[in-house]
């Protein structure tokens, strides 16, 4: 009977080791281990949300939050932050981390008395990048009754959360006037 054998500098394997007790104790649990790995099932990845429905939810939101901004009220306008430590605003080459942070950002403009003008949002475009994750680019209009006083494209990375769907990095950009 003839038996196959690795060599190298000395005998790595042979079919005699394969019906070794010591082997067999050995091998089965790294076969089953290397099995139950192999087949195991990995979560499949969730749908993207439909483009057109999560653009219009993001457009809403976002109405709402202009609507939170004409009327004064800073805390309806920040609750599209997500609230953390980690939630990024970037603007006019200055990048300012927390939603505190943030919040002390846009607060002058909410104080009693501050001429704030109103806000609108425009071209939206929505890249939904997971299930929840996406991508949002607009425009913000700021104007009063004599014309539009700044306006801007910004970019946003959002994340569904359980309340709704939250800034996680807004960078901001202002048109030359």
């Amino acid at each position: 009977m003839r038996y196959f054998t690795l060599r190298g500098t000395r005998t790595l394997l042979t079919f005699q080791h394969l019906h070794h007790p010591e082997f067999m104790v050995r091998a089965i649990p790294l076969a089953l281990a290397l099995l139950v790995a192999c087949t195991s099932s990995t979560p499949s990845p969730q749908p993207l949300p439909d483009r057109a429905a999560l653009t219009s939810s993001i457009q809403q939101q976002f109405s709402r939050s202009a609507d939170a901004w004409n009327r004064g009220d800073l805390d309806a306008f920040m609750s599209d932050y997500a609230p953390d430590s980690l939630t990024s605003y970037v603007s006019g080459g200055h990048l300012v981390k927390g939603v505190d942070l943030i919040r002390s950002h846009y607060a002058p403009r909410f104080a009693p008395g501050a001429t704030r003008d109103s806000l609108r949002f425009e071209e939206f475009n929505v890249r939904p990048l997971s299930s929840t994750l996406t991508l949002v680019t607009a425009r913000f209009i700021l104007y009063n009754t004599e014309g539009t006083t700044a306006s801007g494209p910004f970019t946003l990375v959002m994340e569904r959360q359980s309340d709704g769907w939250k800034i996680l990095h807004d960078h901001t950009s202002t048109d030359a006037r």
